[in-house]
């Protein structure tokens, strides 16, 4: 039996098919790379966030734990004998004081979220900024 001549491998084959063809050569290191800054990017804003978070509940803990002692300190006034017009005017102060804080509160958790919001995304923009560079330089080579 006449023995026949080895075949090519499929990779000879579809290499010699993209030498044919003309097609570039493909750097499969600067695509790696490329990802691995992208998946570094994505992991950057995570635990930007995950920190935004954390000191967020850690401030609310804070607030919470301040109202509960305002709120037990106006508890124990209430208790003391006093005039109707004294109680009011302590209930009324009491109200003005916890709209005012409530507020604050707000405005603080706001500026938290919105902080840690724009450091998460920043990372992102700057990430995508450097990936279309990385794209414009890769196309200016050829």
């Amino acid at each position: 039996m006449a023995k026949q001549p080895e075949s090519d491998s499929f990779m000879d084959m579809f290499g010699r098919f993209g030498r044919d063809l003309k097609v570039p050569n493909v750097d499969v290191e600067a695509i790696l790379a490329h990802h691995r800054k992208n998946l570094e990017a994505l992991e950057k804003s995570a635990r930007a966030s995950a920190a935004g978070a954390t000191s967020l509940l850690s401030r609310q803990r804070e607030m919470l734990e301040d109202t509960l002692r305002e709120v037990t300190d106006m508890a124990q006034s209430y208790r003391a004998p006093g005039n109707p017009q004294e109680l009011m005017t302590k209930q009324t102060e009491f109200g003005r004081k916890s709209f005012e804080v409530a507020l604050k509160n707000a405005g603080e958790v706001a500026e938290l979220v919105k902080k840690s919001g724009a450091e998460s995304v920043d990372i992102l923009r700057t990430r995508i900024k450097e990936a279309m560079e990385e794209i414009r330089a890769g196309y200016e080579k050829k």
